[in-house]
């Protein structure tokens, strides 16, 4: 299903304080059977979200690149490790973090919302959203942050209290 970012973008601004408590609530008091509900909604989700049409994340925020990746993604590029950090990257002074100077993400398509680099792209990338996580209580760090730029996310979130709360 095709994402509209100004209205993912209200619901976020109406909603973002009480999910974000919800979430608290989870990583407080955390049902039984939250992983396994969490199996279950996230297959919901991806049935309901087409990231195509939406590559908020791309556009948004930036993922951390690891060793690893800046070395895939340079000798993919044909270029050296200090070449591709040179033209592409910034390091976080507050955690040494290696990250996109810029948003939108320099290998999204803009007229596709395609990533250029998808094949080696930044792990951080190719786990994000990062839903489908063994122990869902230790990522609500990373699930209250990304409920704001993520429809996928704040669609799980959304499932997640009308079951939790249904219960």
């Amino acid at each position: 299903m095709s994402v509209n970012l100004r209205s993912f973008n209200q619901k976020v601004r109406n909603r973002k304080t009480a999910y974000k408590r919800f979430l608290t609530r989870l990583e407080k008091k955390t049902p039984a059977n939250l992983d396994k509900l969490t199996t279950i909604v996230e297959k919901e989700v991806w049935q309901e979200i087409d990231c195509l049409t939406c590559a908020n994340c791309c556009k948004t925020m930036t993922p951390t690149y690891t060793g690893k990746d800046i070395k895939r993604i340079a000798k993919h590029l044909g270029m050296s490790v200090n070449a591709f950090r040179k033209k592409w990257l910034v390091k976080d002074r507050s955690n040494g973090d290696w990250m996109n100077k810029s948003t939108p993400c320099q290998f999204l398509n803009l007229k596709d919302n395609k990533c250029s680099i998808y094949k080696v792209r930044p792990v951080d990338c190719s786990g994000f959203p990062h839903l489908p996580k063994k122990k869902m209580v230790d990522y609500m760090h990373v699930h209250k942050q990304n409920i704001e730029y993520c429809p996928a996310t704040f669609k799980m979130v959304e499932k997640l209290i009308e079951r939790v709360n249904g219960q």
